[in-house]
């Protein structure tokens, strides 16, 4: 007589290994993102407090003054070409170059029927404008004072280029990662993203424009302002999925 063989348990086939882990009865993706965020806006309100208060004096001119030459403080360190090269790449993170990347993906997304990415990309970006220029204003930081430094006109915090470069970049990576089914790319669109708005908002202290921490609060406030509309994005078009 056969002995019964034991029944294999079956697996539900919604409870998958490829089944989006959930915090809070939210896709933990998300959940990590905006905690994220958070933090990224808790960060520049720290630095902005301490900015104000004179806390950050002695860090962001120790960072200064290792960019310059100590025989004489208006050169930076490094020769010639490399000064030339961080003028280059941080012109990556100017209004107009960035302006002429946003409106050129714009074009390109309404033209392929992605309306929604169309709008995505430029609300972040304007409202990133927007929120960048009413900081600097009510801040009204002063630059930092170093002979034969590239000439501005706007106040120092937070980094404009630095917060702009950090929105634009993102954003567009995250809409590339988006429709990006190999996992490789999507990496790679994301830390390109990411080494871009790095090496901007670093040019700007090299080149002597900005102090540190005006950087740092720029990257910060880009970040949390490009995960924030990702947030935003991804909720509607969950409810007009659902309707």
């Amino acid at each position: 007589m056969l002995e019964p063989q034991p029944t294999r348990e079956r697996r539900s086939p919604i409870a998958t290994d490829n089944t989006p882990r959930r915090v809070l009865g939210l896709p933990a993706t998300i959940v990590l993102l905006a905690v994220a965020a958070l933090a990224l806006a808790g960060a520049f309100v720290k630095v902005a407090v301490e900015m104000r208060e004179g806390e950050t004096s002695a860090f962001d001119n120790t960072i200064l003054n290792a960019f310059r030459n100590p025989a004489d403080p208006s050169t930076a360190i490094g020769p010639p070409w490399l000064y030339e090269a961080a003028r280059d790449v941080t012109s990556l993170g100017s209004y107009a170059v960035l302006g002429i990347l946003v409106v050129l993906v714009v074009v390109y997304l309404l033209l392929a029927r992605k309306r929604f990415e169309a709008i995505y990309l430029s609300v972040a970006v304007i409202s990133g404008v927007l929120l960048s220029n009413a900081l600097k204003v009510g801040f009204n930081r002063p630059r930092p004072v170093i002979d034969n430094a590239p000439e501005v006109f706007s106040a120092s915090f937070p980094s404009g280029h630095a917060t702009m470069s950090a929105v634009v970049f993102l954003t567009l990576g995250a809409i590339l990662a988006v429709h990006e089914p190999q996992p490789q790319l999507r990496v790679l669109f994301i830390g390109a993203a990411i080494a871009l708005t790095l090496i901007v908002g670093v040019s700007r202290v090299y080149l002597g424009v900005h102090y540190p921490t005006d950087v740092i609060a720029g990257w910060c406030l880009g970040t949390a302002w490009a995960i924030l509309w990702s947030l935003a994005t991804q909720w509607m078009a969950r409810r007009r999925m659902a309707n």
